[in-house]
């Protein structure tokens, strides 16, 4: 699930800047456009909610798998929990670009995007973080994992933060490119998990009655399995 989930979702963007294109809804002559100028005007908003709505609930999911994998792997409640807020608030912000067009919303849009790219790399910087200090944890996939994450969440990092400088200083087509780029290397960072998760054949939810119930839970299924 976690390769393909940056793959789709990065197709689809392009699928949604090419349809910008072809409808005028942008015009390359005038320069690179943002991601969210692609979005702005039908049909193609329509396929971008979309996207970044079916990719958000995707790495909601993933962040949920990798807080339980942190949690059996030891590490603290507090810690995994703050980890797992950052990738939900990521998730979010990706759901409210998608639903919220800058050209309509343009306060809720920044507001998302600000949670999906800079939220966003804080997640997996908490992450490389965690795996710098707890030597312990167990390090799946071939040793360059590791410092691949550290080179893919500077680079996103540095693009980020350019992204930001070089708009306000109204280079607007270098800016349009780095963010691209940064949005193209979380979706790369979210698909790299799937070597974390290459050991798991499964997981299992399991539902359990409050404290405070008065009534004794159903003769119902408590459980739900889940083949990966």
């Amino acid at each position: 699930m976690g390769k393909q989930m940056p793959i789709h979702c990065a197709t689809r963007e392009q699928t949604v800047f090419s349809l910008a294109v072809v409808n005028k809804a942008v015009n390359l002559t005038d320069g690179f456009p943002y991601i969210s100028v692609c979005g702005n005007v039908p049909p193609q908003s329509c396929i971008f909610s979309q996207v970044l709505n079916i990719g958000a609930a995707s790495a909601a999911w993933i962040c949920i798998l990798r807080y339980y994998q942190l949690r059996d792997w030891g590490v603290r409640k507090w810690h995994n929990q703050v980890i797992l807020w950052t990738g939900l608030l990521c998730a979010l912000g990706t759901s409210i670009v998608g639903n919220f067009q800058e050209k309509n919303q343009r306060a809720t849009h920044l507001t998302g995007a600000f949670l999906a790219f800079f939220v966003g790399i804080v997640y997996f910087w908490l992450q490389l973080f965690l795996s710098w200090r707890m030597k312990n944890l167990p390090q799946p996939g071939a040793p360059w994992i590791g410092p691949l994450r550290l080179v893919l969440c500077s680079a996103c990092f540095i693009l980020e933060v350019a992204m930001v400088v070089l708009h306000s200083w109204s280079m607007r087509s270098v800016s349009a490119i780095c963010e691209w780029v940064a949005a193209m290397l979380l979706f790369i960072l979210f698909g790299l998990l799937a070597v974390d998760f290459s050991r798991l054949d499964s997981c299992t939810l399991c539902l359990q009655p409050g404290s405070g119930s008065l009534r004794p839970p159903p003769d119902s299924p408590t459980s739900l399995h889940v083949q990966l």
